[in-house]
């Protein structure tokens, strides 16, 4: 892989610190220009009255050096002195935002009052912040991702942040996606790109609300010869999330076949950590790729990034 930046046209797919953590090692190797990140909608909720959009914000305060890099959201050093002030009426928040985090919000609703849409407001938090990719929402409508669970019908970020992913998963659902549009520039992203690559995200909460936008996942199926995705499973565990537990609550097993499953339809490669190919051949039509896959740090995140590019650039090669 060559040091300088390629000028091929990339698209990720992405949710959640596992992307983020993706995207620090491929904006290292990609034109700024010629990388576009679609990226989920699914878990946006409202907080204080203020629109909070958790995943876009992450891959925009990553791509703008603000994220903590173990942590991986919010913003590195932030202050909670609002935070507590507003304690004082909506009590004990179990959802946490700082004080820099919280201006976001609060220009993001301002222009949404305004009737602005979110892919339009999402570009000018980016490009405020100094971000040069492009940062696309799924959708302009509203997509909400809630988690049936022996608690209740419960938003995802209830079911993550406030009970801590303890309520075992009976289902999820992607509440208005039949109705859903993708965001301008969305489907041209995917088409347009010399490979489209699916960040090792969860792929029930983070990548599936992308693609029940159906123009959003018919224009993947159309690109899957070009499109590469990244298990976030190692050795039958999630890095980072309850990604592993929901699958099995859910009756499928937290494996490569699994997640192979899932992306037959939409890659035609799925990179799994070195020993987890040999688990599972899965479905024919998806190659197999064992790479390390697991991010310490940026250099790793961005041999990782590479191999995914040249899985789709120079697919001999990574085959070898």
């Amino acid at each position: 892989m060559p040091t300088s930046k390629r000028r091929v046209r990339v698209t990720l797919l992405a949710g959640g610190v596992g992307a983020a953590r993706f995207l620090r090692g491929l904006a290292g190797l990609v034109d700024p220009d010629r990388l576009t990140v679609i990226v989920n909608t699914g878990d946006d909720d409202t907080f204080y009255g203020l629109h909070v959009s958790p995943d876009l914000d992450t891959i925009v305060y990553t791509l703008a050096g603000l994220a903590p890099r173990k942590r991986g959201w919010g913003i590195q050093g932030d202050g909670h002195r609002l935070e507590h002030a507003l304690a004082t009426y909506y009590g004990r928040p179990w959802f946490r935002i700082g004080d820099r985090d919280l201006a976001t919000h609060i220009y993001r609703t301002d222009r949404l009052g305004q009737g602005i849409p979110l892919s339009r407001c999402t570009r000018e938090i980016a490009q405020r912040l100094g971000v040069r990719q492009r940062i696309l929402p799924a959708t302009d409508d509203r997509l909400r991702t809630y988690v049936r669970t022996t608690r209740g019908r419960l938003a995802f970020q209830q079911y993550l942040v406030k009970y801590g992913a303890r309520p075992r998963v009976l289902g999820i659902e992607y509440a208005g996606a039949r109705r859903a549009r993708p965001a301008p520039g969305t489907v041209e992203a995917i088409e347009r790109a010399d490979a489209v690559l699916i960040a090792p995200s969860n792929p029930l909460v983070s990548i599936r609300p992308i693609l029940a936008v159906a123009p959003i996942r018919r224009a993947l199926e159309r690109a899957r010869s070009k499109t590469v995705a990244v298990s976030p499973l190692v050795h039958g565990r999630a890095v980072k999330g309850p990604l592993d537990r929901m699958l099995r609550q859910m009756g499928f097993g937290a494996t490569t076949a699994t997640i192979a499953r899932f992306y037959s339809r939409y890659a035609s490669a799925l990179i799994v950590e070195p020993g987890d190919g040999r688990a599972s051949a899965g479905p024919a039509p998806l190659r197999i790729l064992e790479h390390p896959t697991v991010m310490h740090g940026t250099s790793s995140a961005r041999r990782l990034a590479a191999f995914a590019l040249a899985a789709v650039l120079e697919p001999a090669r990574s085959s070898s």
